[in-house]
């Protein structure tokens, strides 16, 4: 990019051979479970070294003839059985020693990952436990250490996903076809934290955006009054497709 300085390879560099990569994909896949407010992540327990007992993201090494995405959604249908997945690249990571088999490795081998991102209606999504062990959602919040690098992938993840609710109606697909207005508040407060926007500066600004229709359907829940039930209208959210900070 113009301005930019492009950093120039050191000699060290340049005298050493061109790196063999073997090329894996990891898959960040968050549901929002609203009954409980919690933002949760997929993760499954490795059962074999490096980092045997380990809890990680879902991921593997690509095959001959696969193409990335391919990879992507076989790891997932080996995992989860959910409707209409959708996944989206979100990032490369490569750098050295990212993975405990370089060092194992007399031919020079580099481990490159490429990462996927989703999010997933939490009700749908069934996780695939016969003959395979250790496979849970995970509170974001109380993940511990993973393997490999995945920390780092599961946090860029996050932020993927925080920046697509400012700008995308991806909130929409992991709530109900109606839904009341607090009902979004709450799977904005999940993930984004509770100071990001009062309630009634957010129901202000999305009603006057006008892409949420009231069905004219209302619900009762616990002693307050009746709550007005909502869908989310596409055609009418297309004008703001893209434009950032819609929502809060």
């Amino acid at each position: 990019m113009p301005g930019q300085q492009q950093r120039k390879p050191t000699s060290a560099i340049n005298q050493q051979p061109l790196a063999d990569f073997k090329v894996g994909v990891d898959n960040v896949i968050f549901s929002v479970d609203i009954t409980e407010n919690r933002l949760l992540v997929l993760l499954v327990m490795r059962q074999q070294e490096p980092f045997a007992n380990y809890w990680s993201l879902p991921g593997t090494l690509v095959r001959q003839g696969e193409s990335l995405e391919d990879a992507a959604y076989r790891i997932m249908a080996e995992k989860i059985r959910v409707n209409n997945l959708y996944l989206e690249q979100l990032y490369t990571f490569g750098g050295p020693k990212r993975d405990p088999r370089e060092a194992c490795d007399s031919y020079g081998v580099r481990y490159l990952s490429v990462s996927y991102f989703a999010l997933v209606r939490f009700e749908d999504a069934q996780l695939i436990t016969d003959g395979v062990t250790g496979v849970a959602w995970y509170p974001v919040k109380d993940v511990p250490q993973l393997a490999f690098d995945h920390n780092e992938v599961l946090n860029y993840g996050n932020c993927r996903l925080r920046n697509k609710l400012e700008y995308s109606p991806v909130a929409f697909d992991v709530l109900p076809k109606m839904f009341t207005l607090n009902d979004l508040y709450q799977l904005y407060t999940t993930v984004l934290g509770e100071n990001f926007s009062d309630y009634s500066n957010f129901r202000a600004r999305l009603l006057k955006l006008g892409f949420l229709y009231d069905t004219g359907v209302k619900v009762s829940r616990g002693a307050g009054r009746p709550a007005s039930l909502y869908q989310f209208d596409a055609d009418a959210f297309a004008p703001f497709k893209d434009k950032p900070l819609v929502f809060i």
